[in-house]
């Protein structure tokens, strides 16, 4: 049955109730059955609604698109291997975020819904800024005053009301959650519809190899919606019969924030609390993932693990990324050190695909101060 689930206490709604969260205060998950018409697929021009019958929206909805998905697959040589790299950072708004925010604001127009709030790091609060200007939906982002102003920019641009809140990025979303107790909440963490939106990088991933999964998939995690989505959709494609195993899910996250990765290498259930040092990698800095039990199970199923890489690290991966002609932004170039890590241990024939999350054009101000001195500014 296609339903809502609540993690917590498994109480059930029908897809088509306006609710982000459970009465009881539980985080919510999407039961449905995906299927997939590979020769129907293969007719639908490339955005990532050619997978219509695999995403949990009304069929009288209006689709709220401005393109996004079917971004390119490259083989690009890290340090003379060989590994995939998904092109997210060339979505409309510059990150894999619009794959969400599309079908959430999809699902937000077919409800009636008129306001939203959402609270962000930067690419997050821009894509849901940029698909609710596309729907004519009022929004409200939340953001720590110290987001990269290209980000704030971005999100003012495209009409929305922008709250810059002092403080960590923890009191960002609190300050949003007050503020969506009157208001529908377009979060990419609580509203489980946004991860029914990114779990189609990993069908066109699919798709793109032949219709067959990878042995490893390597991907940021901060807030996990990436992660959990590419989880739900390999994990959809199995269910389908497409692919008879699940890839291994290698996170990444950066050592001044690293609760999962501690608590992983710790042995515990959920995250640890950290102190949160600063970080060029804004976009994972994230001390207390709400699904953060939900991200540690699906890295446990699919065998995989967490790896944390440090500042230098991530502005070394940059570095070469850019002379090989990719402008990515910190965040994606954290990705590519956690690839550059895991390849120390990986299988010769070892096939793993990792992703661009991000493009640099959203925080050029640290790009340039990376490349230049090394360092950003506080």
């Amino acid at each position: 049955m296609d339903q809502l689930v609540c993690a917590s206490c498994a109480a059930t709604d029908a897809l088509n109730t306006p609710r982000w969260r459970c009465p009881c205060g539980g985080l919510l998950s999407i039961q449905f059955a995906a299927a997939f018409d590979r020769q129907r697929i293969a007719s639908r021009p490339p955005t990532m609604w050619r997978y219509r019958e695999a995403l949990p929206l009304a069929g009288s909805a209006q689709i709220i698109s401005l393109g996004e998905g079917f971004t390119p697959l490259l083989e690009v040589p890290l340090r003379k291997r060989p590994v995939w790299i998904k092109q997210d950072h060339l979505a409309p708004t510059g990150s894999y975020k619009d794959r969400g925010a599309a079908l959430l604001i999809s699902q937000a127009r077919a409800l009636g819904i008129t306001e939203v709030v959402e609270d962000s790091s930067g690419n997050a609060g821009a894509a849901i800024a940029a698909y609710c200007a596309r729907a004519d939906i009022a929004c409200h982002i939340y953001c720590p005053s110290h987001t990269s102003p290209e980000k704030t920019a971005q999100i003012a641009a495209y009409g929305a009301t922008l709250h810059l809140v002092p403080g960590s990025r923890e009191e960002t979303a609190h300050a949003a959650l007050a503020a969506a107790q009157d208001s529908y909440y377009a979060s990419h963490v609580w509203n489980p519809f946004f991860f029914q939106g990114t779990k189609t990088w990993a069908f066109e991933v699919c798709e793109q190899l032949g219709w067959r999964a990878p042995d490893t998939v390597v991907l940021p995690v901060g807030n996990g919606t990436l992660f959990l989505g590419a989880y739900l959709g390999f994990a959809d494609l199995r269910c389908a019969g497409i692919i008879g195993r699940l890839p291994k899910l290698i996170g990444v996250q950066v050592e001044q924030c690293a609760p999962l990765a501690r608590a992983w290498h710790g042995g515990h259930a959920g995250q640890v609390p950290i102190p949160t040092g600063e970080t060029v990698a804004e976009g994972i800095a994230i001390a207390a993932p709400m699904r953060g039990p939900e991200i540690l199970r699906a890295a446990r199923e699919t065998g995989g693990t967490f790896i944390s890489v440090t500042e230098a690290e991530i502005a070394a991966a940059l570095h070469e990324m850019c002379r090989l002609g990719f402008y990515i932004e910190p965040t994606s170039a954290a990705s590519i050190a956690g690839a550059y890590r895991y390849l120390e241990t990986a299988g010769p024939e070892e096939e793993i695909v990792t992703a661009f999350t991000g493009h640099g054009l959203k925080a050029a101000g640290k790009v340039a101060s990376l490349l230049v001195t090394g360092s950003v500014p506080a």
